[in-house]
């Protein structure tokens, strides 16, 4: 089956997906309805693909998707990505999604060569542009992870600066079923350690991108009209903790890090206003 490279979704937001994430982040959820603005990055839990079971990779992804692998047998990663929010999305009215590969390209890495795919979907609501967001995708071959990763578990996180977040099977599960995230380096430790060479359960990429907005948000005192740069930069697996910090600059810019207990750093992020640029 041949999958087109562009795909466009009209769907009307609906408060159930908000409220379940707010539930999730332990945030107040009672004026979530029909008129409220939809934070920065949550439009992630719409427009989402659902491949038929039979479409499933071994690994747990869409053979055919927005971005397909380049071929078979290839590691997918969640490397980073750019999210601009315009203006607030509002719930309880329809939006239009344009879903397209902008991007591809090969690199030699620390793991051999990759390829690096950049989607960029654009979401439009009253005839006005509200998200531009680009993700960057990697495909690499099926070796060995070129840095290992602590497996220490039980460690106080309290000499690591932020606000440490209490991150379980639990958690891992609810965000990935609130994304439709099937990728099993999420909840199945066996295939973590014997196909992927992870010590354990893998922490979503964009859940830490979802944490380090919302602290860089509240630090910057902004809620829309802003530009989100994040990267990942080392696999997090459970068991390592995860503390989420957030820093204003000097010119109102916020940066913001996702740590493990051992202030190791896992992901950062670069947040400005619009009305700054």
């Amino acid at each position: 089956m041949k999958t087109t490279q562009t795909t466009q979704t009209t769907e009307c937001l609906v408060p159930g997906p908000a409220i379940a994430l707010a539930a999730l982040l332990d945030l107040p959820a009672e004026a979530i309805g029909s008129g409220w603005e939809l934070p920065p990055l949550w439009h992630w839990l719409y427009f989402l693909e659902r491949a038929p079971q039979s479409d499933l990779g071994p690994e747990g992804h869409a053979k055919h998707a927005i971005p397909s692998p380049p071929r078979e047998g290839l590691r997918r990663m969640y490397a980073g990505g750019r999210v601009t929010s315009h203006r607030p999305l509002l719930l309880g009215e329809e939006a239009d999604s344009t879903l397209q590969v902008v991007r591809s390209r090969e690199r030699n890495g620390r793991s051999g060569w990759m390829t690096i795919v950049t989607t960029r979907r654009t979401i439009r609501q009253r005839g006005q542009l509200a998200v531009t967001d680009e993700v960057d995708i990697i495909y690499r071959e099926p070796t060995r992870l070129a840095t290992a990763i602590p497996v220490e578990a039980g460690l106080p996180a309290a000499d690591v600066p932020g606000i440490e977040i209490d991150l379980d099977q639990a958690y891992l599960f609810r965000f990935s079923a609130l994304t439709y995230n099937s990728h099993r380096i999420h909840y199945d430790v066996d295939y973590c350690r014997d196909e992927e060479d992870y010590p354990g359960l893998v922490v979503h990429g964009p859940l830490q991108a979802l944490l380090m907005s919302q602290e860089a948000r509240r630090a910057a005192g902004v809620s829309t009209g802003t530009h989100f740069d994040y990267r990942l930069v080392a696999p997090l697996t459970l068991g390592q903790g995860l503390v989420i910090s957030a820093a204003a600059e000097h010119d109102g810019a916020v940066t913001a890090h996702a740590r493990d207990r051992h202030g190791r750093t896992t992901a950062t992020s670069h947040l400005t206003s619009l009305g700054a640029a």
